[in-house]
């Protein structure tokens, strides 16, 4: 399953594919592009979700949600779990990186990532995007996942 999951987004020219704690200290493999990005748990497992996650309180605003929240947010047996944009994949993401690491850095969107138990071991994989705007290719995978799923991604909270 895990395989087939990553050769299809091979497929639409997604790169990376790098969990979370190997990434956190190798950030310079982000291309300095525009483009989307996916965070995906390939894990079969249940997930476990904590209360107090390792998000960075920005603007002093806490990151956390009951795990009531979460719980309702999940999508059982799907791996795809946040969709982003960036118009610098390595600026974006390091930044992503740095607020899942407790650091106050505006990085709000795809925050619910940091309150499973397994964070570290997601994958994150990206897909640069030289004539396409990414929000309009950000958008439209969006809303294709919707359609398919009644719902946005786990960590995804607006359109």
């Amino acid at each position: 399953m895990k395989d087939l999951i990553i050769e299809n987004l091979k497929s639409y020219n997604f790169e990376g594919f790098i969990t979370i704690a190997k990434l956190k200290n190798n950030r310079a493999i982000i291309p300095q592009m525009p483009g989307v990005y996916l965070v995906l748990r390939l894990s079969e497992s249940e997930p476990q979700f904590l209360e107090t996650g390792t998000g960075g309180f920005y603007k002093q605003r806490n990151p956390n949600v009951s795990i009531e929240t979460l719980k309702n947010k999940w999508l059982k047996g799907e791996s795809l779990l946040y969709i982003g944009k960036a118009t610098n994949l390595n600026t974006r993401l390091s930044s992503y990186l740095r607020f899942g690491q407790h650091q106050n850095v505006g990085h709000w969107g795809g925050r619910f990532i940091w309150q499973l138990a397994d964070a570290n071991d997601l994958i994150i994989c990206w897909k640069v995007l030289e004539d396409i705007i990414p929000r309009d290719y950000e958008k439209a995978f969006l809303q294709k996942f919707y359609e398919a799923n009644g719902k946005l991604p786990f960590a995804n909270l607006q359109k």
